[in-house]
């Protein structure tokens, strides 16, 4: 009787765990095939957060340029991601949402206005 109130339970734990390995496993490829076609000149962002330019590459070293002339040494599997450049938006002169309803202020809240 118990048996047969726990193979479900079993049944589902299974499964549950088996796509959950593969689901990691698929990112573990995905993070390794993105480490294996890093080349130089190629823009990254890193696990922090810091968006860099690859100057070097060896096995397990990445040199990345942060900033004109300045270059670290970083590990590879710091890399999270490559930089994708999206198409430049067009500076046609017409005004953004945000743009049109930004309000100037002349006066500081706090001013006393003379009434």
């Amino acid at each position: 009787m118990d048996l047969v109130v726990f193979l479900p339970l079993l049944i589902i734990m299974g499964a549950f765990m088996y796509f959950a390995s593969r689901r990691q496993k698929k990112a573990m490829q995905a993070t390794i095939d993105l480490h294996n076609s890093l080349q130089i000149g190629d823009r990254v962002h890193t696990t922090s957060g810091l968006r860099a330019t690859i100057t070097g590459i060896t096995d397990d070293y990445v040199d990345l340029e942060i900033a004109p002339g300045v270059v670290t040494t970083w590990m590879k599997l710091a890399v999270r991601d490559r930089i994708v450049d999206d198409v430049e938006d067009d500076d046609d002169g017409t005004l953004d949402e945000a743009e049109s309803s930004a309000v100037e202020l002349n006066k500081s809240p706090n001013e006393k206005t003379d009434s």
